[in-house]
């Protein structure tokens, strides 16, 4: 019975903690409510074409590794995966792009080709920067359970390590900070769009969050059938040892009793019996009741004010014109104040930043083969889908300020081009209680990233996964969070056992279902 877990949602954190504890022996139930796995990491159809709908740039590779690894499998063998040597493409306006490269010293080079040697040197002393504080917090924090500040995490870091605590600037907005390393306002909006990869302004998150850079430097890589073939790895990897998969059913309610979570009740009424439940929902859905008045007490709730950013994304099918799309491209907006300033008013932007994932680009950025390729088109919006519906006149406003902000780099659509736009509204339907939020709360402030909810809840055998939680948003701190889960509750299963078997590498506990595991 001890062993029984419940995983509530298939996204990524879900996917890694069921493949986990799997592999650890527990009987695995996975309770999906839509008709596949990946959450946010979903495909739909445009045009009669599978369009990646979710996440698009796939980083920290070892995460994975180590996920296949321990689970007994290889994440080379499973999935089809090469470098892209071009990390993004970034304009302003027609007068030419900026790369950056997977070779830092390309990027450098580019930097100051396009705007000067100073800049160049600031971009290697920014690089710097971004790889101490990452350096700094991935063993402390990224890869730990939750942490408080400063003495826990001074703890983590070491007591006498004083200058590592100062040297990740968490008093210090990111955007003040950029502008001791680049004196170009283009360079500065360039890196302050990291703050965006967790739903945050630049102008409001730490710079902390420069650690993000450093991630992406690290290395892009390029997944054969998107982020939604990763998210069907992971759940072949769980199945093949013996999790079950349960889809098109939603969780009405969390049981408890005196010892804790104690199961899960199906919208048809069934009956789950689990000792150990992972959600892999917001929190916030957890702390409104959406499962149920029991577990409303396992989180805190969060005030709707510190909400993460939502999202306008078109996913398109459509012939291109003009500027030499990469994979990975940004069109920076020329207010970019403004465009964060409407969002924090609750409106989209007049003058919008875009994002354009182009999906048929090769790894090297070349041309797709013909006519018209997958599109992926993200302007940031305020996470307010649960309070504003967008009309269709609203909607067709939107779409013509996005084109607006493409031409203004060069980069043409086709009239009318076929597409599916998915507004806050469809995100906060997608995921109750959180207005359409992406990421969470927002990375606002020097204790945001201390505030974030942690796998464990006030509720014994009731824990939190998935990008919402600790350590935060993206695909590879998804999957974090999914082995911070899983961790703690092996750890809470060995110690009600009445003996304790000897507990394994990477913090697990148990015989493994798989022999040649190593981690």
């Amino acid at each position: 019975m001890n062993d029984q877990v419940v995983v509530i949602g298939a996204g990524i954190g879900g996917l890694v903690s069921a493949a986990l504890l799997a592999a650890r022996g527990c009987d695995v139930t996975v309770v999906e409510k839509e008709a596949s796995v990946g959450g946010k990491a979903r495909r739909l159809a445009v045009d009669g074409q599978p369009v990646d709908a979710g996440p698009t740039v796939f980083t920290l590779r070892e995460v994975f590794e180590d996920v296949f690894r321990t689970c007994g499998s290889d994440l080379a063998t499973a999935l089809s995966i090469r470098p892209a040597h071009i990390i993004a493409r970034h304009a302003w306006d027609e007068d030419g792009h900026l790369d950056l490269f997977a070779d830092p010293l390309r990027s450098e080079e580019a930097i100051g080709d396009f705007a000067g040697a100073d800049a160049a040197r600031g971009y290697g002393a920014f690089r710097k920067e971004a790889r101490r504080i990452y350096n700094i917090l991935d063993e402390s924090l990224l890869r730990q359970g939750k942490v408080f500040w400063p003495l826990p995490l001074m703890r983590r870091i070491g007591l006498f390590r004083f200058g590592d605590l100062a040297a990740i600037r968490p008093y210090e907005s990111m955007w003040k900070v950029l502008g001791e390393h680049f004196a170009d306002p283009r360079l500065r909006q360039l890196f302050g769009r990291y703050a965006t990869y967790c739903g945050s302004s630049p102008f409001s998150a730490p710079a902390t969050l420069m650690l993000i850079a450093h991630v992406e430097a690290k290395g892009v890589w390029l997944i054969d059938g998107g982020m939604s073939a990763l998210a069907e790895a992971l759940r072949a990897l769980a199945e093949r040892n013996g999790a079950q998969f349960r889809f098109g059913e939603g969780v009405a309610r969390i049981e408890t009793d005196a010892g804790g979570a104690s199961g899960v009740i199906l919208d048809s009424g069934e009956r789950i019996a689990g000792r150990t439940v992972l959600c892999n929902a917001d929190p916030a859905a957890l702390a409104s009741g959406r499962f149920g008045d029991a577990a409303a007490s396992a989180v805190g709730r969060k005030p709707e004010g510190k909400r993460s950013l939502s999202a306008l994304v078109w996913l398109a099918h459509s012939e291109t014109r003009g500027f030499p799309l990469s994979r990975h491209n940004v069109f920076f907006s020329p207010h970019y104040p403004a465009e964060f300033s409407a969002i924090r008013a609750g409106r989209s932007p007049a003058d919008p930043s875009v994002y354009v994932c182009a999906q048929d680009r090769d790894a090297r950025g070349g041309e797709p083969a013909d006519g018209r390729e997958r599109l992926q088109v993200i302007v940031n919006a305020p996470a307010n889908g649960d309070s504003h519906i967008f009309t269709d006149k609203e909607l067709t406003r939107c779409t013509q300020r996005m084109t607006r902000s493409l031409e203004r780099c060069g980069l043409k659509l086709e009239p009318d081009f076929p597409h599916r736009l998915v507004s806050p509204a469809d995100f906060a339907a997608l995921f109750p209680s959180t207005g359409g939020a992406l990421y969470g709360q927002a990375s606002h402030g020097w204790a945001a990233s201390f505030l974030r909810q942690g796998a464990a809840t006030r509720i014994p055998g009731l824990y939190c996964v998935g990008g919402s939680t600790h350590p935060g948003a993206g695909v590879p701190m998804a999957a974090l969070s999914g082995q911070i889960g899983a961790r703690q509750a092996m750890e809470r299963l060995a110690s009600t056992r009445r003996s304790h078997p000897v507990a394994m590498a990477g913090g697990m506990s148990m015989q493994s279902r798989t022999t040649d595991a190593t981690a």
